[in-house]
C-alpha cells in the first residue's frame, strides 16, 4: 500500500461530506484511541507561542495618575477589584495595576488609563 502525503489527504477530505468526516473522525478515536480534534485544538496553541516575540506575560505600571486623579482611582478599582485606599495608594505612589496578564488585555487597560488622564507604561 502507498503512503499518503499529506496533501492527498487533504484533497481527501475536501471531496468527503461532513457525515463521512465525522465518521473517520470516529472510527480514528476507535483505532488509535485519540481524538484527533483534541490534539489540533492542543497544538494550536503552542505554534502561536512560537510565532510571538517578546514575553507572553506582561505588567502594566501606573507611572503617574495625571490631573484627573479621581477618574484613575475609581478606573483602577474597576480593574482590579481593589478597595478604595489600595486604589487610591497605587494613583499616588504608582507601582502595578495588574501582574500576568497577556498583552491584549494589557493594551486594553493601558488605553482606558491614558484616556483617564494616567501615564501608564506596560513591562
Amino acid at each position: 500500500m502507498a503512503k499518503l502525503t499529506k496533501e492527498s489527504f487533504i484533497e481527501s477530505l475536501k471531496e468527503m461530506t461532513l457525515l463521512e468526516i465525522k465518521e473517520l473522525v470516529d472510527a480514528m478515536k476507535e483505532e488509535f484511541g485519540v481524538d484527533p480534534s483534541a490534539v489540533a485544538v492542543a497544538a494550536a496553541p503552542a505554534q502561536g507561542a512560537a510565532e510571538d516575540e517578546g514575553p507572553s506575560m506582561v505588567t502594566v505600571n501606573l507611572v503617574n495618575a495625571g490631573v484627573a486623579k479621581v477618574n484613575v482611582i475609581k478606573l483602577i478599582r474597576e480593574i482590579t477589584g481593589l478597595g478604595l485606599k489600595e486604589s487610591k495608594d497605587i494613583a499616588d505612589n504608582g507601582g502595578a495595576v495588574k501582574e500576568n496578564i497577556s498583552k491584549e488585555e494589557a493594551q486594553d487597560i493601558k488605553a482606558k488609563l491614558e484616556e483617564a488622564g494616567a501615564e501608564v507604561e506596560v513591562k
